[in-house]
């Protein structure tokens, strides 16, 4: 079958039928009717029985040839799929559809030449078929031609933003790019701190980040004065519990680069965990004039008013990143900082429904995590779509 996907996409194509039909005989006009109501019905065989018959008593119905390829594809039966789908585009080669439909019995063929001569042919007809594009693109992955494919999968996501299965196969083709990039990287010169910044960058979204500082201490060791090394290594440094030598990286980094907010507002987090209101607000200001909307600032900035005993404006920071603030854990600290600082201001009836903000998060983190573990105990029968399956 099919699948969802290219279901929606028949029946879309398939249900433009009334218009041709009203141009043939009453016979074949009945026929292509009854035809189209099976199909709707999803009776494949009666479907196709009455597309044949249709396409044999008016051969020239490039409607009824068109209908007959869907009907056979979905059925499986490819190469009658092929043949009546290249007759449908001999009567009628701008048949909306026709060179798509083509192109995927050809790819499930096997024939991928053929399938991204046919894709190719319905992008130009209809640049702005978002489905012509995803599947031009899904036959370039075939053929080992991700940049190609992520170029074709790059517009068919600004044609469907929302698709899923667009999306999917966008990010493996972009995979596949970046993949390749890395690989030419490594062969032109393998001894390159760049190198070594990428399998740093690697290891750190693994969330191995001793690995990563090892990585980057090399990259330095070969470029001790590029721009964001010691920025990223001191990040690093954080994510393994070790302030101080996160510290001495950011700041290295404000030495090479004066201009990095990210170091700056760095610092600013680490001196609130030290305990230091003053500096941390003087550190995450000035990295907020640098760089507007740094992630969890107001947050940050409201526990260095608090540390400076500024509980006032510190309200004012908790109730913006309440407001703001996307991430989940970040938001349930905010709300709980802000009942703290309530109760500190006695804004009693404030802090006990800010509090109560907070354990709703709690509550509701902890039935999410409740449902994952179940879902992790219950095997899932559906396999996940692959480059050469879309759904």
């Amino acid at each position: 079958m099919l699948g969802k996907f290219l279901w929606v996409c028949l029946v879309g194509f398939f249900c433009q039928d009334s218009a041709f039909s009203a141009q043939m005989s009453p016979e074949v006009s009945s026929i292509f009717q009854q035809a189209s109501e099976s199909m709707r019905r999803g009776d494949l065989n009666a479907a196709g029985d009455g597309f044949a018959v249709a396409a044999k008593k008016a051969p020239t119905f490039a409607e009824a040839h068109f209908n007959l390829g869907l009907v056979r594809e979905e059925q499986g039966r490819l190469d009658e799929a092929v043949a009546s789908l290249e007759k449908s585009l001999t009567l009628k080669p701008r048949l909306h559809g026709a060179n798509l439909f083509l192109a995927i019995a050809h790819y499930k063929l096997n024939h991928f030449d053929q399938a991204l001569l046919a894709a190719r042919k319905e992008t130009a007809a209809y640049p702005k078929d978002a489905s012509a594009w995803m599947w031009l693109g899904v036959i370039e992955l075939a053929k080992d031609q991700p940049e190609e494919a992520a170029a074709a999968l790059d517009r068919a996501a600004q044609l469907a933003p929302d698709n899923v299965d667009i999306l999917y196969h966008r990010g493996q083709a972009h995979l596949l790019v970046s993949k390749d990039s890395y690989a030419r990287m490594f062969k032109a010169d393998p001894k390159s701190w760049r190198v070594l910044q990428v399998l740093a960058q690697a290891n750190s979204e693994a969330e191995r980040p001793v690995e990563a500082i090892a990585e980057y201490q090399e990259a330095i060791k070969l470029a001790p004065t590029q721009p964001g090394l010691h920025e990223e290594l001191g990040s690093e440094y954080r994510r393994a519990g070790k302030p101080q030598e996160a510290e001495v990286a950011f700041n290295r980094e404000l030495e090479i680069d004066p201009f990095n907010a990210l170091a700056r507002y760095n610092l600013g987090v680490l001196a609130i965990e030290k305990g230091d209101g003053a500096k941390a607000k003087e550190f995450i200001e000035s990295a907020l004039k640098q760089r507007p909307g740094l992630h969890h600032s107001e947050y940050n900035l409201g526990r260095a008013e608090m540390l400076i005993g500024n509980d006032v404006v510190a309200a004012e920071h908790f109730n913006r990143a309440t407001s703001q603030d996307s991430d989940p854990e970040m938001l349930q600290q905010a709300w709980y900082q802000l009942g703290i600082v309530y109760r500190r201001l006695h804004r009693m009836g404030e802090a006990r429904e800010a509090m109560a903000n907070f354990q709703k998060l709690k509550d509701a983190e902890a039935e999410s995590l409740q449902g994952k573990l179940k879902a992790k105990q219950t095997p899932n029968p559906d396999l996940p779509p692959s480059p050469q399956d879309p759904q």
